[in-house]
């Protein structure tokens, strides 16, 4: 039996609103599922004395190995989820679902002659209106509270027909739950329009009604019929109490999946409400690793291919509505063949305002919570920490403590605007003042281990430097004379400068296989660095490989050490992506235009509009170039003069786009 308290989440972790959860053996089957109006505390119930529980509870929270939960909008989202999730787990642990009983709805008969009002369970029939799920206790309360407003017939067929042959009433005629129609108190069409009204409350126009009756309540006190009024105030309090309990998520004729997501540069948590009648059917979640350069219009559109183009896996149960945070980046195309996929029109729309949008935000508070509590786990405390860098140091078989960590990634797009970044750890910890930027050129560019081998070399130069200045410095002050200056005495009060390189790590992670791990132990071996320890970490399969080393390191998927390699990883890529993305956006586009003599960006962008592009720039006169705001005489000169051949090289250099090598100006 596991222990709780290894799986017991933190506190703060968990969110204090309203949800589902579910608890999980080691096999990841579910063998439970519960709902909360405050998931913390109910959760922390479980975890808090484990001793105190029930038998049932004891056994469960012992059997299982995770939990996991789900943040809806109101408790009765949650009782639609957890009915859906009993349904379709059919968890062990839970005992009041498991057989064929389902929970009850509020129906109505609306293809009787006399419209009845009943519980029911089970298969829906055709002609008759359902409204829940519901709580046997709520679902008695709710229709009690209605009968007393809008009093449609609840009595069964038998009860009926002998109040119709005798002439009397049952007992709600009597204390008016019901308007009568047995004895003819109302007639056939006037109560199915009760019965319309009774449908319409349930199905959303609650305040319309509230609204009418406020209104006879206060033309009932102006006329001084204080009873009457007191009966109406009594109506309204019974009509917004269940309004407020039984808030529909959406009309009963809405078919959709709803789509949120929450992202930072390098991952994104997905979260997907599946709607069908109106109200949430299931749920799923993912947080996944974004391509380099993903916007999230890319990630919605790849988000959709995938989802609904898994063979079989969702053919046939494509709803009618698909909603996004963002419109994809294909929008028409996709919807198109999704489309086809269904065998019937899908929209792809972005909610803006009412209730989807506010599901919308529901679920992007899902999407929100999964991916703060990815961060968080995987970060991890002190004693996390401290057990990653021993579990990595004894994995590795280095004899020296972890007390720095640096990590290299190369970032470009197909070779052009060659970067790297280095992140720096301490004590497991980032440490943000000494990460550092390199911008790669020349042959150091041409391929990732020449770039690895690059920045290595020139980091731990300065490494060097740093160090040799340090030591020179030291010997200076020891002797207390500068050697170059004679006897005169140094500079004591001048602070001398910061050496940026001279703490060297223990550890250098590069974000690559073997091919990158080889070229960074070849730079340190070059400088004749042999105290520095070299590996590398494989992004397919998170291999650890070390220099010369045919075969890589395996650690445990659910080893500290590796999380921490993740991590480390992880932030440098993140690093490296942000500098590479600065960089390509200032050099996007370069200009015939840039290499004229005294031409500025602003007088640049004056000419392109005014001519229009380059070419038409090449082909004006001076007094043509000098009708161009802020062109002058002498500079509309210089132009025509660059571009006759007072600058040959420069006048053959076309406008391109850098990052993909092709003419965009001539």
């Amino acid at each position: 039996m596991a222990n709780p308290a290894s799986y017991r989440p933190k506190t703060g972790e968990i969110p204090t609103n309203p949800g589902v959860y579910r608890f999980r053996d080691p096999h990841g089957r579910v063998i439970y599922v519960g709902k909360a109006k405050s998931l913390r505390s109910r959760l922390n119930s479980y975890f808090a004395n484990p001793a105190g529980l029930l038998p049932k509870t004891y056994a469960m929270v012992h059997a299982a190995s995770s939990v996991e939960w789900t943040v809806v909008g109101s408790e009765l989202e949650s009782l639609q989820l957890e009915y859906t999730w009993i349904k379709e787990f059919k968890p062990r642990f839970n005992v009041v679902f498991r057989d064929d009983k389902t929970y009850p709805y509020l129906a109505v008969t609306m293809g009787e002659k006399y419209p009845r009002v009943q519980v029911m369970r089970g298969d829906k029939r055709k002609g008759t209106r359902y409204f829940g799920p519901y709580t046997a206790g709520a679902i008695r309360e709710t229709m009690d509270t209605l009968l007393r407003v809008f009093p449609v017939r609840s009595c069964s067929a038998g009860v009926f027909k002998r109040a119709e042959a005798s002439g009397r009433p049952c007992l709600l005629g009597y204390i008016d739950k019901c308007s009568a129609p047995c004895v003819g108190r109302i007639s056939a069409d006037d109560h199915r329009a009760l019965a319309d009204d009774f449908c319409a409350f349930m199905g959303g126009e609650a305040k319309r009604f509230i609204n009418k009756l406020e209104k006879q309540m206060a033309e009932a006190v102006a006329k001084l019929d204080y009873e009457h009024a007191a009966r109406l105030r009594d109506d309204i309090a019974a009509l917004r109490k269940v309004f407020e309990r039984n808030a529909v998520v959406l009309s009963e004729d809405t078919d959709a999946d709803v789509f949120a997501l929450h992202e930072d540069e390098l991952e994104a948590a997905v979260q997907v409400f599946h709607v069908r009648g109106g109200r949430i059917r299931g749920q799923r979640g993912w947080v996944v690793e974004k391509v380099e350069d993903f916007t999230t219009p890319d990630l919605v559109e790849h988000l959709l291919q995938q989802v609904y183009g898994e063979d079989g896996e969702t053919h046939g149960r494509l709803p009618r509505e698909v909603l996004v945070p963002v419109a994809p980046s294909n929008t028409e195309d996709l919807a198109t063949w999704l489309g086809g996929i269904r065998g019937a029109k899908v929209d792809i729309r972005v909610p803006q305002r009412g209730d989807k949008a506010a599901l919308m935000s529901t679920v992007r508070e899902n999407a929100e919570h999964a991916l703060k509590l990815h961060k968080t786990r995987r970060a991890g405390d002190i004693t996390v920490r401290s057990q990653a860098l021993q579990e990595l140091q004894e994995a590795l078989d280095l004899p020296v403590p972890l007390l720095r960590i640096e990590c290299f990634d190369v970032s470009h797009v197909q070779g052009t605007n060659v970067v790297a970044s280095m992140v720096v750890v301490e004590d497991g910890l980032p440490k943000k003042s000494d990460y550092r930027k390199f911008s790669i050129t020349g042959p150091a560019a041409s391929d990732d281990t020449a770039a690895m081998h690059d920045v290595l070399t020139r980091r731990f130069r300065h490494y060097l430097q740093d160090k040799s200045a340090q030591v020179d410095e030291s010997l200076l002050a020891a002797d207390g004379r500068d050697a170059a200056a004679g006897d005169a005495v140094l500079d004591t009060t001048t602070p001398a400068p910061k050496a940026k390189f001279a703490y060297p790590p223990n550890l250098v992670v590069v974000d690559g296989g073997q091919p990158q791990v080889n070229a960074a132990a070849r730079a340190l071996a070059e400088l004749g660095i042999d105290d520095v320890y070299v590996v590398g970490l494989a992004k397919r399969l998170e291999e650890v490989w070390l220099p010369d080393s045919d075969f890589p390191v395996i650690l445990p998927r659910t080893s500290q050490g590796l999380y921490l390699l993740q991590r480390i990883r992880d932030e440098a890529h993140r690093f490296a992506i942000t500098f590479h993305r600065q960089k390509r956006g200032k050099a996007m586009t370069v200009s015939a235009l840039d290499a004229v003599p005294g031409l500025g960006a602003s007088k640049r962008k004056a000419l392109l509009a005014h001519f229009g592009s380059v070419k038409g720039v090449k082909a004006a006169t001076v007094e043509e170039l000098s009708e161009a705001k802020g062109i002058g005489p002498a500079l509309a000169g210089a132009i025509v003069n660059h571009f006759a051949g007072g600058s040959p090289e420069a006048a053959a250099v076309p406008a391109i786009n850098m990052a993909t090598g092709e003419i965009i100006e001539t």
